[in-house]
């Protein structure tokens, strides 16, 4: 079910300045009026895991968000001695438990919009707490879909 929420040019081209460009490290989205997924933040390339956190959470513990963040991660190959460095790109929808209803219906009947516009995302994130959303759990999922 979608919800008829249009995802703006700018989300888009920050996605691209993310993916491609490398441009910065994170990309905070969120919904303006119940019309337009909008950007919100963005993390610069330098920016660590926790600011993306805090700019997850800066609207207020009842308000939902979305997340795009280029994860970095050493993985070494099993057989090899040697690592090296992976670079996954994540979508989360941020909804925790304290938000209202409504709001967590717009944001959760919406997640299938923004996916459609951001061709290229590895894995997509359900949080609704901070365990969920926290380095270890992403983490954890990411390495889930690596080849051993």
């Amino acid at each position: 079910m979608s919800s008829g929420v249009a995802v703006s040019d700018e989300c888009k081209s920050h996605f691209e300045d993310v993916k491609k460009g490398k441009k910065y490290r994170y990309v905070v989205y969120y919904i303006k009026d119940e019309k337009t997924i909008q950007v919100e933040s963005l993390g610069e390339r330098d920016a660590s895991y926790n600011d993306f956190l805090r700019d997850l959470q800066k609207a207020g513990e009842s308000e939902c968000r979305y997340g795009l963040y280029d994860f970095e991660y050493e993985h070494q190959c099993q057989g090899t001695t040697e690592s090296s460095l992976k670079q996954k790109l994540f979508l989360m929808s941020w909804c925790p438990d304290s938000a209202k209803i409504k709001k967590k219906m717009l944001y959760s009947s919406s997640f299938d919009a923004i996916k459609k516009a951001l061709v290229g995302v590895h894995k997509y994130i359900q949080a609704t707490d901070l365990s969920e959303a926290s380095e270890e759990s992403v983490e954890k999922q990411l390495r889930s879909t690596d080849r051993v």
